[in-house]
């Protein structure tokens, strides 16, 4: 790329901001962000903890042992995610950990014509196994594949959670970036209740092109300060401008005091 991809603007945002809001919506556990010592990084959401890859540049075997052992003691399964994958659907990450149960270790796509191994998700207990191949100098993914139980999923098997499978494309080249930043935000839907709805306007909402949170509400009009709060999908409250948005989002918005 010849950049740092996790700074690399995104709508308003950067690529690792909105990989790591993504994952934030979409698992329950800790998010980590694996890094190489004194990397410097972009502003990341409270909560998020940093991890230091402490042998730079050996691949990426080697940082996803950090994540794991990173996380070995709060989690049984973990999705491993590359920083440029601005696609990314949280529908998707939740496939992909389901198809981690009884009898296997890695849930690896194998889709678009690859393995996608920082697409795929790992039973935090393969820290020794991943351990030993590292001390063995044995560094690809393929040598951990090769020594566990893996379930692979095809494009079929992943098409009901992200049919276009945009949650696997990386920018590798800077035309690949210069690509996906020329198409339009996602499609979402913005709801408004109470005094927010202006008069006469459609029950349904209005469709808007929103990467963020922020975004959404500055396209119908609306401030995301202390009298407003958001909910995205029905299913839970935001009132962080940068959290990301992802195509067919549905946001609702309400005065603080009628949110309760």
């Amino acid at each position: 790329m010849g950049r740092p991809k996790a700074a690399l603007e995104w709508h308003g945002s950067t690529l690792l901001r909105r990989v790591v809001g993504v994952l934030r919506r979409s698992v329950d556990g800790p998010v980590v962000v694996v890094r190489a010592p004194g990397q410097e990084l972009p502003s990341l959401p409270a909560g998020v903890e940093l991890v230091d890859d402490h042998v730079e540049g050996a691949g990426p075997l080697v940082g996803i042992l950090a994540g794991l052992r990173a996380v070995g003691e709060r989690a049984e399964v973990a999705y491993v995610s590359s920083t440029d994958a601005p696609g990314l659907a949280p529908a998707f990450v939740r496939r992909v950990l389901a198809g981690v149960d009884d009898g296997v270790d890695v849930a690896l796509p194998d889709a678009l014509g690859h393995r996608q191994p920082l697409a795929a998700a790992y039973r935090t207990s393969l820290a020794p196994v991943v351990e030993r191949l590292v001390a063995e100098g044995r560094l690809r993914p393929a040598f951990l594949f090769d020594a566990v139980r893996v379930r692979v999923l095809r494009d079929d098997d992943l098409a009901a959670a992200d049919p276009g499978l945009g949650s696997l494309r990386n920018l590798n080249e800077p035309a690949d970036y210069d690509a996906a930043r020329a198409e339009p935000a996602p499609a979402v839907r913005v709801d408004r209740y109470g005094t927010l709805r202006p008069a006469g306007s459609p029950p349904a909402g209005v469709e808007v092109r929103a990467a963020t949170l922020g975004a959404a509400c500055a396209a119908v009009g609306v401030a995301l300060d202390g009298h407003v709060v958001a909910a995205l999908n029905g299913d839970h409250m935001v009132r962080d401008p940068d959290v990301p948005l992802v195509a067919g989002d549905v946001v609702s918005l309400m005065t603080a005091d009628a949110g309760g």
